[in-house]
């Protein structure tokens, strides 16, 4: 193959091994080729760009940025003295990722990597040596033997770690999991187009927390499955079982390519560097360490991304709020603009964003999230006991609320940085989801590494979700898919083959898929909630009619979840279409380009992009339009109560269960008769064996 520099030639020579991918190859050859023009050409582009977006906050500054910017236009090549810069060479002139901040983005990925190899070969042959000295006596005999023997299976121990993991570990990897870069770019957007409706959503985490701990995660803890949809044969049957983890299943390959897809559009957006291009790099070292460490290198790494996502974030936001005039400043903008506002108290569904749609529909969504969904559940099963658990989720809630209001702040910035000249209109940005990119590259190219770290922490919110995504459908896809198909049990050698594999292929498809969500044309928040719900809807539904509702039989709880199922794809799907063919559209908070001092192009000022008002929507609609009109924030919560009323309807028909035939060990401790008493603790059968060998060895 015919090469066009040496460094190409040397990036194909370190890549001639045949296991891999031409397609990966390629992508590493235009990375390098991106950096060495990236730092070649940087002496022709304007050092102050940021000058040329941003206005000034006083005299000392605004003399300063004319000088910086006087001073960049002399040895610009961009056009003559005096001449304003057009959209198109200040965008490329931003796209400046300089050889430092490739190494700090390199870095991370590296540090990943080297923690996959640890728990996947090093740590692994350290166990075999310690697990060959207890089948020889010499070190434990008896039940401990026993129990080291079962803490070491390599499926217990790849999906949730021996379950011996450390409390503030498994905490910070569940904030990591909760927040990709869907939260980190989309939610900050969202303040910026929409206002801060949104950010009442801080009081519903409590509620969410709470209502998961105490109906849904004591009866998956005391049960102490790997997969948490072996409850339902427990409950129901195998159909039912089956048809949870296909929905599951669903929801994660639904989110995992819009996770992915994020934080390329940031890389982009810094590097010019197209999207499918570093998604499959990026992707196959996430890959790697999770296939090769299990769940103890997606913890691990975890703790590392969650670490540089929050350092990151917190440096944007400084640096910000002193570059706009302060916190002032901030508030004052944006309360002028109208995004600082009350709560908005209606019952109408069809609002965006209401208190109503807030407290009801994200309540239900986050319901599921925190109680429900294997990607969490798995995590906390981790833990020795319920104790470790409830430290892990006060933990997890508290980081999450801060999180989420750094984010909200974030928004805030962003329209007080551009709130007299914005990049949507003036295509600066192609994205929505672009916006904190620019920010961040306009703030802090001057100090070399520091975009560098912000693309890496938005990376490592996608890559920390990424993986424990990837470990929890290999779980799902052992527990419930595979090991019902087999006749006979799998070895150990054959389950940590089938894992792995599993791994890899998901991962390969997530990929694939990262093309279908850039042409879904909505930005990723909404984006992720609304396709999500076709499955988490039903699913909340369906363990709810479990856990809460003992009188329900494993007949009428498939056919409601169906009916569910059915429903919500119909109303998600035809709200999609209304959203991209414009029958639905939501009003956006005000925006100008009277401050730009670059030129762009004015002929393609539309109602989306320009502060015009949006025309009414039609007064007489079709039921069927006001159905799928509702807010994208209460889809989770009609997926669930159209399975859970479909199933009481089916009952008429298929009967209904008598409560004494229930084992109460499947229902939540708020339904059972005996309460919380038997959920005191909850301790491993390996702890009793442990216990036993203690008090022989006093006697």
């Amino acid at each position: 193959m015919s090469t066009a520099s040496g460094a190409t030639k040397a990036m194909e020579g370190a890549s001639t091994m045949p296991t891999t991918p031409t397609l990966v190859t390629k992508a590493f050859v235009k990375t390098v080729e991106a950096i060495i023009s990236s730092t070649t050409s940087s002496t022709s582009l304007p050092s102050s760009s940021s000058t040329t977006v941003f206005p000034s906050t006083d005299s000392s500054s605004s003399s300063s940025s004319s000088a910086a910017t006087a001073a960049a236009s002399s040895t610009s090549t961009l056009g003559a003295s005096g001449e304003k810069l057009s959209v198109k060479d200040l965008s490329q002139a931003l796209q400046h990722f300089g050889i430092v901040d490739y190494l700090v983005f390199v870095a991370m990925l590296a540090i990943c990597a080297i923690i996959g190899f640890y728990f996947g070969f090093i740590e692994k042959k350290q166990k075999k040596k310690k697990s060959k000295l207890v089948s020889n006596g010499k070190d434990g005999a008896g039940a401990a033997g026993i129990e080291e023997q079962r803490r070491g299976s390599e499926a217990l121990d790849y999906l949730v770690g021996g379950r011996k993991m450390k409390v503030f570990p498994v905490a910070l990897s569940l904030v990591a999991s909760f927040v990709s870069g869907i939260s980190l770019l989309g939610t900050s957007t969202e303040i910026y187009v929409y206002g801060t409706q949104y950010a009442f959503i801080l009081v519903t985490l409590a509620f969410s927390g709470a209502i998961s701990w105490y109906i849904f995660l004591p009866v998956f803890c005391n049960l102490q499955l790997t997969s948490t949809y072996e409850y339902f044969e427990m409950r129901f049957n195998k159909s039912t079982r089956l048809l949870a983890s296909i929905l599951f299943t669903i929801t994660t390959l639904i989110w995992l390519p819009i996770v992915i897809y994020v934080p390329a559009l940031a890389f982009n957006q810094v590097t010019g560097i197209n999207v499918h291009v570093i998604t499959p790099i990026v992707c196959t070292i996430c890959i790697f360490y999770t296939t090769v460490g299990g769940l103890k290198a997606v913890v691990w790494t975890d703790v590392i991304q969650t670490v540089i996502m929050v350092g990151a974030i917190i440096f944007v936001i400084i640096k910000g709020t002193i570059h706009v005039g302060g916190l002032g400043a901030v508030i004052e903008r944006n309360f002028n603009s109208g995004r600082i506002e009350w709560p908005e108290l209606t019952f109408d569904p069809t609002v965006r964003m209401s208190m109503f749609a807030l407290l009801l529909g994200n309540v239900a969504h986050n319901c599921f999230n925190l109680g429900c969904n294997q990607i969490i559940t798995q995590r906390y099963l981790s833990l020795p006991g319920i104790k470790q658990m409830k430290h892990a989720t006060v933990i997890f809630i508290v980081g999450l609320t801060v999180l989420n209001a750094i984010c909200f702040y974030n928004g805030l910035l962003l329209y007080a940085a551009y709130y007299d000249c914005d990049p949507l209109t003036t295509k600066l940005a192609l994205a929505k989801d672009q916006l904190v990119p620019l920010l961040v590259v306009e703030l802090l190219n001057e100090f070399p590494g520091i975009p560098g770290m912000f693309v890496a922490g938005v990376f490592s919110a996608a890559l920390s979700s990424l993986s424990t995504g990837l470990n929890s459908m290999a779980a799902v896809f052992l527990e419930d898919y595979i090991k019902p198909l087999k006749k006979t049990p799998l070895s150990e050698r054959q389950i940590a083959l089938t894992m792995r594999l599993c791994t890899v292929i998901i991962g390969s498809i997530c990929v694939a898929l990262v093309f279908v969500v850039e042409r879904m044309g909505t930005h990723v928040m909404q984006l992720s909630m609304s396709l999500g719900s076709v499955a988490q809807g039903p699913l909340l539904g369906l363990f709810s009619m479990g856990l809460l509702f003992p009188r329900i039989n494993s007949k009428c709880a498939l056919a409601g979840t169906i009916c569910a199922i059915l429903i919500m794809s119909w109303l998600i799907l035809s709200a999609q279409f209304a959203l991209n063919s414009g029958e639905i559209q939501y009003e956006s908070k005000p925006v100008s380009i009277e401050g730009c001092d670059y030129e762009f192009d004015r002929s393609q000022l539309t109602p989306a992009n320009a502060t015009i008002p949006q025309t009414e929507q039609p007064a007489s609609r079709s039921f069927a339009q006001q159905i799928y009109s509702i807010s994208f924030m209460l889809y989770s919560c009609t997926g669930a109560c159209v399975g859970i009323i479909s199933a009481h309807l089916f009952g008429f028909l298929f009967g209904r269960n008598n409560i004494e035939d229930v084992n109460e060990e499947l229902l939540s401790p708020i339904i059972r008769r005996n309460n919380l008493s038997k959920y005191a603790s909850v301790q491993l059968e390996e702890n009793t064996l442990r216990n036993a060998e203690i008090f022989a060895e006093k006697s």
